[in-house]
C-alpha cells in the first residue's frame, strides 16, 4: 500500500507544497525524496524523470531548472557567454543525442539560446544529466542553465526574402521603371549564369523586377555579388546619377510570362508571341543622330507634377494642354507618392508638340507645379467620363454634364469651349516665359482657392 501511494500522482499532489517550502529555505529539493527512494524503490519512469529535474538553488538563490516543466525535445539554455555561436551549442549538447536545429543569441541580452533533439528522451536526458551532475553545464567556463522549453520545435522565423530561391526579387532604387530597360537588367543579371526569365512591374517600393535563373546556386551567386551595387553609369541615360541595387529571393520559381513586351522576357520560348504594342522599341531602340536613343513617341503623355503648392484638376490639365491640340482625355493618379497624370491627344504630332512646348515648365508662377513629361505606352486611356480625376471629351454629352458641374458654363457650349482663348492666344507662337495661370474661375482665383499672380512674360 505504501508503494501504491508513493506511485504517480498522488504522490506528487501531497509532496508537491513540501518540495516548494523546502526551495524557499534553499535546501536542496531532491534530498527531500531520499528516505522515499530508501523505503520504496517503485516510481515510474515520468516520477524519476520529474523528481531528477527539481531545481538546485545556486550560491545566488537563481533557480537553475524549472521543477513544473513539461518535458520538451526542445532545450533552452539560458546565462550563455556574449556571441555564442551554434557550434558551441553542438559541443554541449550532442553527446545526448541528434541535434535537428539550434536558435542562438535570444532575449533581450542575446544570451540564451535553444537546442531541439530529435528525439524527446534525448532531451529528458540532457536535463536529467545536468540535474543531478555536481558540475554544471559550462560554455567558456561560464555555467549554463537548463531547462525545458515551453516549445515543441524551434520555428525558424525567416522572412520569405531570405529564404534561397532560383528567382531574385530585385529593386532598383533611384530611377523610374523607363530608365532601366529590360534588356540592361539581362545584360547585368546574364553575367552570373543563364537568365531564364524577366518580369518587371512598380510597386509601393518602386520600380522591381524579378529575374529567374535556372538554380538556387546560380540566383544566390548573382545576390552576394550585386546586392547594394549600383548599375555601371554608362548602361544608364545621361540623367540618371546613380542606381542602387537591394534583392531578396522571391517565393516563386517559375515566372509565368505570356508574351515578349518591354516589361517581361522569356529567354527560353523563342515561339512566344511578341506584343509588338507594349514593345515600345525596347527591342531595337531607335538612335539618333548623335547616337543617343530616341524615345518612342505616342499620342498619351505622362505628367509627372514637382512642387506642387496649389491644386492641380482636370480642368486646369485640360487648360493647359489643349493651347496645342484637342485633349481627348486626361486621369490624374498618386504614384509613389507624387502627383501625375496621363493626356490623351487624337495624334502623335500634337503631343509631340505639346511635349516640347511644356517639357520643365511650371503652371503657376515663382516654381510651382513644374511640368516633367514623358511618353506613355499606353495609346486609349480607359477613364470615367467625368469625376475629380478623370474626364472624357470624346463624349457627346459632355458639355451637358460639365455645365451641370461648373458655374459659369453654358449648356449650350460646345466642347471647344472649354479652351482658354487667353491662354491659346498667349502660347501661339510660343517663344516667351512658360508659366500660365489657367483657371475655370471668372473671377481668376485658383485651384487652390489663393490666386498667385499670373506671369505671362
Amino acid at each position: 500500500m505504501a508503494c501504491d501511494f508513493f506511485q504517480g500522482p498522488n504522490f506528487l499532489k501531497i509532496i508537491g507544497p513540501l518540495i516548494q517550502s523546502q526551495v524557499s529555505e534553499r535546501i536542496e529539493s531532491r534530498a527531500v525524496f531520499a528516505s522515499a527512494f530508501a523505503l520504496c524503490d517503485c516510481f515510474t519512469k515520468s516520477d524519476k524523470v520529474f523528481i531528477n529535474a527539481l531545481p538546485e538553488m545556486s550560491s545566488s538563490g537563481q533557480t537553475q531548472f524549472r521543477y513544473t516543466q513539461t518535458p520538451s525535445k526542445v532545450v533552452h539554455l539560458r546565462n550563455l557567454p556574449w556571441e555564442c555561436v551554434e557550434d558551441e551549442l553542438i559541443d554541449l549538447c550532442k553527446r545526448f543525442g541528434k541535434i535537428v536545429n539550434t536558435k542562438s543569441n535570444v532575449g533581450a541580452n542575446r544570451n540564451q539560446a535553444f537546442v531541439e533533439f530529435a528525439d524527446l528522451n534525448q532531451a529528458i536526458s540532457m536535463v536529467s544529466y545536468y540535474a543531478s551532475s555536481s558540475e554544471p553545464a559550462q560554455i567558456r567556463g561560464k555555467t549554463v542553465y537548463i531547462q525545458y522549453s515551453n516549445r515543441h520545435e524551434i520555428v525558424n522565423n525567416q522572412s520569405p526574402g531570405d529564404v534561397p530561391g532560383n528567382v531574385l526579387l530585385v529593386t532598383f532604387e533611384g530611377v523610374e521603371s523607363h530608365e532601366v530597360s529590360i534588356d540592361v537588367i539581362h545584360l547585368v543579371f546574364s553575367a552570373f549564369g543563364f537568365v531564364h526569365k524577366i518580369a518587371t512591374f512598380e510597386k509601393a517600393a518602386g520600380f522591381q523586377a524579378l529575374v529567374q535563373f535556372s538554380d538556387v546556386e546560380t540566383a544566390s551567386a548573382a545576390r552576394n555579388a550585386l546586392d547594394g551595387r549600383s548599375i555601371p553609369r554608362y548602361l544608364l541615360p545621361e540623367h540618371v546619377g546613380s542606381c542602387n541595387l537591394r534583392m531578396s529571393y522571391s517565393a516563386h520559381t517559375d515566372l509565368n510570362i505570356k508574351f515578349q513586351s518591354h516589361r517581361s522576357r522569356d529567354y527560353t520560348n523563342p515561339y512566344l508571341p511578341v506584343n509588338h504594342t507594349a514593345m515600345d522599341g525596347s527591342l531595337q531602340p531607335a538612335l539618333g543622330a548623335d547616337g543617343k536613343k530616341v524615345e518612342s513617341q505616342s499620342n498619351v503623355l505622362l505628367a509627372l507634377i514637382e512642387n506642387m503648392q496649389y491644386a492641380v484638376t482636370v480642368d486646369v490639365l485640360h487648360t493647359v494642354f489643349s493651347a496645342y491640340g484637342t485633349v481627348q482625355k486626361i486621369a490624374i493618379f498618386e504614384k509613389n507618392g507624387s502627383t501625375q497624370a496621363l493626356i490623351q491627344y487624337s495624334d502623335i504630332p500634337t503631343a509631340a508638340i505639346a511635349k516640347e512646348a511644356l517639357e520643365g515648365h511650371c503652371i503657376y508662377d515663382g516654381g510651382y507645379c513644374k511640368l516633367r513629361l514623358s511618353y506613355s505606352r499606353h495609346t486609349d486611356l480607359n477613364v470615367k467620363a467625368f469625376s475629380d480625376k478623370s474626364r472624357d471629351y470624346t463624349l457627346p454629352d459632355l458639355s451637358l454634364l460639365v455645365a451641370q458641374k461648373v458655374p459659369g458654363v453654358s449648356a449650350s457650349a460646345p466642347t471647344s469651349g472649354w479652351q482658354n482663348t487667353q491662354v491659346q492666344t498667349q502660347y501661339a507662337g510660343y517663344g516667351g516665359s512658360p508659366y500660365v495661370y489657367p483657371s475655370a474661375d471668372p473671377t481668376g482665383a485658383s485651384p487652390s482657392g489663393h490666386p498667385p499672380p499670373p506671369y505671362y512674360g
